[in-house]
């Protein structure tokens, strides 16, 4: 029993037990060709996160050795991510003051605040929460991260600084920097030249990776011509192991990271879980939300308490294992040792590396985050949805990236509930020659029964939109005329009744019933009749209301076989 529970929470075992031999030389290969993203892209997404870049590698090493012990997928590779950095900025960055050490402390401390978050989601079982964010609003989302990043490494790619800030400011600080012949010419070309190199190479499809050839033939060049005093580089970085960097903080530091951490905790666990997802898919393997969420909220604290700050799945880090061969979490793991070597005994090599070849790393990696076709896509099919994308875009961009998550949430909340309120209701109708009953305002051939009139709501009837049915059945009773004696809710779209919409259905019921009609369910959910029982509605609604099919209340309603005869199935697309 312990074995099981052992294995439950730290998947590796089984990996390390079920190991093939085959599976060596890939992994160790996989391992090699994913170094050669993981230093570039960990320093740059130090540098957007307004970290050191030595916390970047951190946030590498520590996260990867942690999921290959506690993640459920074999090829999954953890990191900095772009789609974080702006948000761990916007947290920290005001907080440390300029200050290098309390802004890695902080950056430490919302790592494990993630982590906890995230932990407790999956012993919890929350990972539903991810659908709080829609395609629509994680496409306006990304779009304006993409915008915010690629804006933020614009100073940095022509060779001068700017102070952070919002997208707009930004901006004109970018523009004040060009008119005012700030620009490094030097680190424009090499920036320039690293963003063609990877462009080329990714188009031309090589084996050799992008990012590595750019970065690898930057600081050759830098340091075989002695460029390093004229043009921004990264600079040495510290020799050693990850440590603890928490010192300095206090309890009113966390709670100013609260928000910050719910709302990287779902983006995080949001892009992971469909990462996850598909990869597995691909293998023909399984993979349980729920642990994949606690291996995340794993590697997260393992981060924040060794100098890192909070990752995700890295959607351009793990295609690239995959497409090198890795077999399981051993490709990780050899990633990280790679990355501590490089830390351990060639730290100095990053004095050679120019600061703009960086940021043409992180500005390639950043626009894998828009999707102009998906937006394109929403105006086509649908334009709420479109809209929303848009005011999600907006949000961020306007309002802040923090702010902005909330905004995407309330955005999804507002959809959900306004498709709830305002749901599509139809007159059912028979068409002569077709078998079931039919929307009327989509075949106007079809044609009501004779003192019948036959609805239907496709939405769960509650507080907000009770009172809309209420006035729909009885606009569609007054446009049937007179002679009505029966009116038939066709209620299988009726996932539930609230409290609310039961009293507006019970005088739905009086006003009919003063009219001499009779209200009958047809094809009622059995839980949804117990709603009704559980309210008291037992004697008001007796069983001779309920009917099993629309053709069978027709039946009851006409005494004859008509329903039957016309087939006892509704069309839901018709």
């Amino acid at each position: 029993m312990a074995a099981k529970w052992l294995r439950r929470w730290v998947p590796g075992i089984d990996t390390a037990l079920g190991y093939r031999r085959a599976w060596l030389l890939p992994d160790l290969r996989a391992g090699v060709v994913l170094t050669a993203l993981l230093i570039p892209v960990g320093i740059g997404y130090a540098e957007v996160a307004g970290l050191p870049p030595a916390s970047g590698l951190y946030a590498t090493i520590i996260p990867l050795a942690a999921y290959a012990v506690f993640g459920p997928s074999r090829i999954l590779v953890l990191g900095p991510d772009s789609a974080l950095a702006p948000i761990i900025a916007a947290a920290i960055v005001p907080l440390a003051l300029g200050d290098d050490a309390r802004a890695v402390g902080l950056a430490g401390l919302l790592a494990i605040m993630v982590g906890l978050i995230l932990a407790l989601g999956g012993i919890l079982r929350l990972g539903f929460v991810t659908d709080l964010l829609s395609k629509p609003i994680r496409v306006g989302y990304l779009n304006a991260l993409a915008v915010l990043v690629i804006v933020s490494q614009l100073p940095t790619l022509f060779g001068f600084s700017s102070t952070a800030g919002s997208a707009l400011r930004d901006a004109i600080g970018i523009f004040v920097g060009i008119a005012g012949g700030q620009v490094n010419l030097t680190a424009t070309l090499f920036g320039l030249g690293s963003l063609a190199v990877i462009v080329v190479l990714s188009w031309r499809k090589t084996r050799i990776p992008g990012v590595l050839a750019a970065v690898v033939l930057a600081t050759a060049v830098t340091a075989v011509f002695g460029l390093q005093d004229a043009l921004p580089v990264v600079g040495a970085l510290p020799r050693g192991l990850p440590a603890p960097a928490l010192g300095g903080l206090q309890w009113a530091d966390a709670a100013g990271l609260v928000a910050p951490a719910l709302g990287i905790a779902l983006i995080a666990f949001a892009d992971t879980a469909v990462l996850s997802r598909s990869f597995a898919a691909r293998r023909g393997e399984n993979v349980n939300g729920s642990q994949e969420m606690r291996a995340i909220g794993a590697s997260n604290i393992a981060s924040g308490l060794l100098g890192g700050f909070p990752v995700s799945a890295s959607s351009s880090r793990t295609p690239v294992a995959e497409k090198a061969g890795a077999r399981s979490q051993l490709t990780g793991v050899v990633g990280a040792a790679l990355v501590l070597a490089f830390m351990l005994f060639a730290p100095g090599l990053t004095d050679f590396l120019p600061s703009a070849a960086i940021a043409a790393v992180v500005i390639v990696a950043a626009a894998g985050l828009v999707d102009v076709k998906g937006f394109i896509a929403l105006v086509r099919m649908n334009r709420v949805d479109a809209m929303l994308s848009l005011a999600a875009f907006l949000g961020v961009l306007v309002v802040g990236v923090i702010e902005g998550i909330v905004v995407a949430i309330i955005l999804s909340l507002g959809a959900f509930v306004s498709q709830a309120w305002q749901p599509y209701r139809a007159e059912l109708g028979r068409i002569r020659g077709l078998r079931g009953y039919h929307d009327l305002s989509r075949h106007p051939e079809g044609e009501r029964l004779p003192g019948i009139v036959i609805v239907r709501f496709d939405a769960p009837l509650f507080f907000a939109n009770g009172g809309i049915f209420d006035d729909y059945v009885r606009a569609t009773v007054a446009a049937a005329g007179s002679g009505v004696h029966t009116v038939i809710l066709a209620a299988e779209p009726i996932t539930d009744i609230d409290t609310t919409a039961a009293e507006e259905l019970l005088e739905l019921d009086d006003f009919l019933a003063s009219r001499g009609i009779t209200l009958v369910f047809a094809e009622m959910k059995g839980p949804v009749k117990d709603h009704l029982r559980d309210y008291g509605l037992s004697e008001r609604f007796p069983p001779e209301r309920f009917a099993g099919t629309v053709g069978e209340a027709v039946d009851e309603a006409t005494g004859t076989l008509r329903g039957d005869l016309d087939g006892t199935q509704w069309d839901t697309d018709a």
